[in-house]
Order: C-alpha cells, then structure tokens, then sequence
C-alpha cells in the first residue's frame, strides 16, 4: 500500500515574517534619527566596478569634491568604485561623507573615505532607498550597472507620481547615457507612455562644474529640506 506524502496547507507554514518588521522598523527609525542631523546632500550612484584608474573613477572624485565645497555633504552606497570616488571627494574637500552600506554576497565592503560617525548599515535595500531619496536634494548618476538604472527610475518614477518632492537628476556621462535617453525619448516618449515634462529634471552633462550648476540652479527657487 503506497503511502501518501502529507502536504502542509498554507495555515500550518510557520515563518518569522512578522518578527522582520521589528527588525525592518529598526533601520528606519536609525536611518531617520543619524540621517536627519547631516544638513544639504547629494546621492551619488555608479558602478561599484569602476577602479581607481578609469576616468570616471576620477571624474567622480572631482564632482563630489566640487559639490562639497559648494556645501552639500555626499550620500553614497558606502562601497567601492564611484561609491568610494563620491566619499573620496567629499573627504577632500572637508565635506560631510555619508556611506549607506548593505552586505552583499560580493562587491560590497566599506571604503575608507566615509565619515566615522555617517557609516550605516542595512539589511533591506528597500530601506536603505528610503534613505537616498529622503535625505538628498538631488541624485547624481554616473554610469553603473543594474542598481544604477534602478535608483535612477525609482526615483523618477517617485517625481512623476508626486510621492517626493521634486528634485534634480544629473547624469555624468554623455556618451554613456545618450544611448539610453535617445531611447526613452524615440520609444516610450512616442509611444505615449511618458509625458515630455516627465524628462524635465534629467540634465546630462560631462563637466564637474556643470553638476554643481544645475544643482544650484535649481535650488535658487526651491528650499533646501528632506523630501518626504
């Protein structure tokens, strides 16, 4: 006689989901309290790839260094590549320093240009988002990966539904990002999926001090404040 395997229902699975949120409510309400106290910021986001020799490894280091003389303090992923050329420039220029840091099974590890006091440490990467977005008066892109492209739209995505306050999007890299832009504008733009004014806050530039300028520019008219 052939023995019948027992299946548990959906009713009998036990899991630790709801002890998460604790856990979850934790990293919020760090990040809120440490983050809250660091004055006007830029997030800078890149490719953690990138070496210490590739130029836009060292373009990075000359737009964080010139934001941070500007007097906004850097908000970087905390780890290597253009994540460590943001801290890096910021550093030299006496500039607040701020490392978001998540573990990661491999590219991921502190770089050593954070300020002592603004390293944190998530577990959930949608948190540590919340973060980059609610303590930055505008994002900085230079190119990078998968996780470049996905804070890239987030927080486009976020303008466009009106659940942020609007901010500038600088990318840094025209030949780079054109490809992608051409695109949105001859794909998604024509197709109707998007509206013109959607494009409005994205800026492409090469220069540092073009960075700085469209940031500025922007914040003439608008006050420097957390966004949610």
């Amino acid at each position: 006689m052939r023995k019948e395997k027992h299946h548990k229902g959906w009713n009998e699975i036990k899991t630790n989901d709801s002890w998460a949120i604790f856990k979850i409510m934790g990293e919020f309400v760090n990040g809120y309290e440490r983050l809250s106290l660091i004055g006007p910021c830029v997030s800078i986001f890149g490719s953690a790839r990138t070496g210490e020799d590739h130029p836009y490894y060292q373009l990075c280091v000359e737009v964080s260094r010139q934001l941070a003389e500007a007097g906004y303090g850097i908000i970087t992923g905390g780890g290597p590549g253009i994540m460590e050329a943001g801290n890096r420039g910021a550093k030299l220029a006496g500039g607040t320093s701020v490392g978001l840091n998540i573990d990661l099974p491999f590219e991921q590890h502190n770089n050593p240009y954070i300020d002592e006091d603004k390293s944190l440490d998530f577990d959930y990467f949608f948190v540590r988002k919340v973060m980059f977005v609610k303590y930055a008066q505008g994002f900085v892109v230079m190119p990078g990966g998968f996780g470049t492209l996905d804070e890239l739209f987030e927080a486009i995505t976020l303008i466009q539904t009106e659940k942020i306050a609007r901010f500038p999007i600088v990318l840094v890299g025209t030949e780079f990002w054109m490809g992608l832009l051409d695109w949105v504008r001859a794909t998604m733009l024509e197709a109707g999926n998007i509206s013109p004014e959607d494009l409005d806050l994205i800026h492409v530039v090469d220069r540092p001090e073009d960075v700085v300028q469209v940031i500025d520019g922007f914040y003439k008219g608008n006050m420097l404040s957390p966004n949610f």
